[in-house]
């Protein structure tokens, strides 16, 4: 949706960018002209997908670890450059009961989502601080984060202290040039996501019932979202939190939406017994 070269000369960092929703994001900012950064634990599968996408780096680093981040960024710095394009992407998630949750479970997701969150937006906004550059961060959210959920508690509070630090940040460093805004994305079938939040396959499938859209997201559909927003065409967006749903959320915040499945017929027999009643 971005004419080419949009990023020619700049360099994206991607937490996360191995697979899935980071891996389609490299691949678009990649097209786009970026030299990009791909950041995961497992380097195996970094190498794999940089050998698949033009001017792409593999850097291991583990999110969870600040020291890593900062060599991880450093090596950034020494190969391809100062980054101004920064995606925190990494996350960890699964489906359990709460009460079935131990304490180093609940640390593990908060550790990676918000505090690897945090460890690379810090290291690398500093850094642009120091630098006198401009930036662009998006951090990729989920629908929950502002309303909460059972089932993925560790979750919704790391990915809600997302969502503030982005729209903190928005104040705060605005005046350097830095912007911050955040993608919650509804039901998007990844890999990782099928095997964590929906082993039974029941999942997705009430997700499309309930999203006006009547499918599940594409990763290029947020890809495309996420490139417009590090782009210079976004530069008067800052501070926001995008829900990418097909309209989930909204058909579920309204009592009434659900009456969508009432079919003509019976809606005339409703309109009829409405009428039928004294003083309407």
């Amino acid at each position: 949706m971005l004419p080419p070269g949009t990023f020619n000369g700049k360099v994206a960092f991607i937490t996360g960018g191995g697979t899935g929703i980071g891996k389609g994001i490299a691949t678009n900012l990649s097209r786009l002209g970026a030299s990009v950064v791909i950041t995961s634990r497992k380097i195996d599968v970094l190498e794999k997908t940089a050998a698949e996408i033009s001017d792409v780096y593999p850097i291991q680093a583990d999110v969870r670890d600040a020291t890593a981040v900062t060599k991880a960024v450093d090596q950034c710095l020494n190969e391809v450059g100062l980054p101004t394009l920064i995606v925190n992407n990494a996350a960890g998630n699964f489906v359990s009961p709460t009460e079935r949750l131990s304490a180093n479970a609940f640390r593990t997701i908060v550790e990676i989502v918000l505090l690897g969150s945090s460890n690379v937006t810090l290291e690398i906004g500093k850094r642009l601080i120091e630098a006198q550059k401009a930036g662009a961060f998006v951090s990729i959210s989920t629908t929950y984060a502002d309303v909460g959920s059972g089932f993925v508690v560790p979750s919704a509070c790391s990915k809600a202290g997302v969502n503030a630090m982005v729209r903190s940040l928005a104040a705060e460093w605005g005046r350097y040039g830095m912007r911050f805004n955040a993608i919650a994305p509804g039901a998007i079938e990844t890999k990782g996501a099928m095997s964590r939040l929906d082993p039974t396959g029941g999942f997705y499938k009430k997700a499309i019932e309930r999203t006006p859209a009547g499918r599940c997201g594409q990763i290029g559909e947020l890809a495309n979202l996420a490139s417009y927003l590090l782009s210079d065409y976004a530069n008067w967006l800052s501070g926001e939190v995008i829900n990418l749903d097909g309209g989930e959320m909204a058909y579920m915040a309204g009592q009434m939406n659900a009456l969508s499945s009432v079919s003509s017929k019976e809606w005339d027999l409703m309109e009829k017994a409405i009428r039928s009643v004294k003083g309407s």
